[in-house]
């Protein structure tokens, strides 16, 4: 539903798609919609999303079942489990700042409130040959990541990525 001008705007950098069609591409490529419109360089390439279903899997704990899909994806990779800590929002720090001084709470309110929207999250980084991943396995899909900048000295390294903080926390096992 689009024309062969308007196309041809795009792809000279004489106009930009609308918003619902910055959504279908964005889905159809598999990249985000930050990615399309961002002349600077990105982290990332291209952003991959599969559902999944746990109750295929037989491993006792659902971070097993994690572990496995992710090698059965990336087999002759070497695959790092990553502990995440979410970063406030300028809004968020505002909020805690606030209610730091009407609570005696030791945990800030957001950094509690992210870190039980994130309980069912696992990460991953992922070496396979030439190219890197980072990958989050929810209980219903797996989202990998391909990194334009290759991390390097993954034994030790913390990073972030948008509002999350990394750090590896080793090689997991079978």
């Amino acid at each position: 539903m689009v024309s062969r001008q308007a196309i041809t705007k795009w792809e000279s950098d004489k106009g930009v798609p609308d918003i619902e069609n910055l959504k279908l591409l964005s889905s159809l490529l598999g990249v985000s919609i930050d990615y399309l419109l961002s002349n600077d360089d990105v982290n990332e390439k291209s952003i991959i999303r599969e559902k999944i279903d746990l109750s295929l899997y037989n491993e006792r704990t659902k971070k097993k079942k994690k572990d496995r899909i992710v090698r059965e994806r990336y087999p002759d990779a070497q695959i790092n489990g990553l502990m995440m800590k979410q970063k406030n929002t300028k809004e968020e720090k505002i909020i805690d700042n606030l209610l730091g001084f009407l609570t005696p709470t030791p945990f800030g309110v957001p950094e509690v409130i992210n870190g039980v929207k994130n309980l069912d999250k696992e990460f991953y980084l992922v070496d396979a040959k030439e190219k890197q991943f980072l990958v989050m396995v929810t209980d219903e899909f797996i989202e990998s990541r391909e990194n334009v900048k290759k991390l390097r000295n993954v034994k030790m390294e913390t990073f972030d990525v948008d509002l999350f903080h990394f750090r590896n926390v080793g090689p997991i096992r079978e």
